[in-house]
């Protein structure tokens, strides 16, 4: 089938190159003309495991990137919006790149012969699809939804660093659809992904991304709230939750303490939910709590540093992990963010490293030292904090001997204390 996608983030490159890698006619659609030229040399705007191997395998084959609307939709029957929407000063979603890529698709469909389906892929509140899009998208084209256009909307479920395995081997996908005939064809570009699809209405399939990453959230949200309590106890929160995680009504995923969550979706989407129920006259109090608990979790990892060192001012603090999460270099919503910007206001100096992402950290921080390696982070360092799940930050014990003062606070559990040596002082955020 011939695809086109909207927009070359994180969703829309690896949608692109897995379509492509499927067998499928993909054209990226563009309007910086940097991206554009970056996809046809073969490497994509965003780092993710696999995604440049396939980029390369596959553009000036069956992929391509253009900035011309025009040209991708006539070359094209089914359009996929994957463009941003962050979030605006109340939690909700901003909706301005998905409304001027909605105008730009239908002024492109008035001048096509033919039935051509537009397809939302970005994460959009229930309502979005039929209440912004079709109707902007109508308005341009001057043609009627159903009839001389279709409309589906079909999220996401990819896991950053993850997002390309995630997407070749799915748990679910959900089609949302105004009518049979848009719902088939958007099916059929999935034929060859063994994993059943929901068909649903649009409206639902909006709900189902929220929902799913709501749940998700606010597990991690209890599993650290239940850590704070574990800690107070003096109980391993880690051998509380690997028990409760063997209840097949619960499983054992997202219930691993540590200093929350972060990236482009959960605190993203959580948010946008919020917003959406208030607008609603709803007030959502479970979700308001899951923000809560997120929030405020990193900050405990600076009150147990000074529970040690009361006086931070002029100490050289290493921190360990700026990503949001591992095998990214996504910093959105870093749970280290809170915890610099703390660390800088109590006087510290502070050393950081990452294997991805400190050159998008330094857009936010320009003040304080970012190391090529470990040791160079932890040499006379007074004290360490973990803040990223890095594999290679598993086994540090012979690096922690460089510090000045053998001090660590472990946020994400990736560090067996029991592999240390004696002089070396650890302490778990939540255990």
């Amino acid at each position: 089938m011939r695809v086109s996608i909207i927009g070359t983030g994180y969703v829309g490159s690896v949608t692109a190159a897995c379509f492509a890698a499927l067998g499928h006619e993909v054209i990226c659609i563009d309007i910086d003309e940097k991206k554009v030229r970056q996809i046809n040399d073969g490497y994509p705007p965003v780092w993710e495991e696999g995604l440049e191997d396939l980029m390369q395998e596959h553009v000036g084959k069956n992929l391509i990137a253009t900035s011309d609307y025009e040209y991708a939709v006539q070359n094209t029957d089914i359009s996929f919006i994957c463009v941003g929407t962050p979030s605006g000063d109340d939690g909700g979603i901003d909706l301005s790149i998905v409304g001027a890529a909605s105008k730009s698709l239908g002024s492109a469909i008035a001048t096509k012969k033919g039935y051509h389906v537009v397809v939302v892929k970005s994460t959009v509140v229930p309502g979005t699809t039929e209440d912004v899009v079709l109707p902007l998208i109508e308005e341009y084209s001057g043609r009627i939804a159903g009839e001389g256009f279709g409309i589906a909307m079909n999220p996401e479920f990819l896991r950053e660093g993850r997002a390309v395995a995630d997407f070749m081997n799915p748990d679910k996908i959900v089609v949302g659809s105004i009518d049979e005939r848009s719902g088939a064809l958007v099916s059929e570009l999935y034929r060859d992904i063994d994993c059943e699809i929901t068909h649903t209405n649009i409206r639902t399939a909006e709900m189902i991304k929220y929902a799913n990453n709501c749940l998700l959230a606010t597990k991690i949200s209890f599993a650290n709230e239940i850590g704070n309590i574990c800690k107070k106890l003096g109980i391993d929160t880690y051998e509380v939750m690997d028990a409760v995680g063997k209840d097949s009504r619960l499983s054992p995923y997202f219930l691993n303490s540590g200093v929350g969550f972060g990236g482009s979706c959960f605190p993203k989407d959580v948010r946008a939910l919020i917003a959406k129920a208030k607008d609603m006259d709803y007030y959502p109090s479970l979700l308001e709590s899951v923000i809560e608990v997120n929030e405020l979790q990193p900050l405990q990892m600076v009150d147990l540093l000074q529970e040690k060192i009361p006086d931070l001012s002029g100490k050289k603090i290493s921190v360990l992990g700026l990503a949001f999460k591992s095998n990214t270099d996504d910093i959105r919503e870093s749970r280290s963010i809170p915890v610099i910007r703390k660390l800088l206001e109590l006087g510290a100096e502070v050393k950081a490293y990452d294997p991805l992402a400190s050159e998008n950290m330094k857009m936010v921080f320009d003040n304080i030292t970012y190391c090529e390696n470990i040791d160079d982070s932890l040499r006379d360092a007074d004290a360490c904090l973990i803040m990223t799940e890095w594999d290679e930050f598993r086994d540090l014990d012979e690096s922690f001997s460089l510090m000045k003062e053998k001090l660590v606070i472990d946020g994400r559990h990736v560090i067996d204390p029991d592999a240390l040596s004696t002089d070396i002082e650890y302490i778990g955020i939540c255990w």
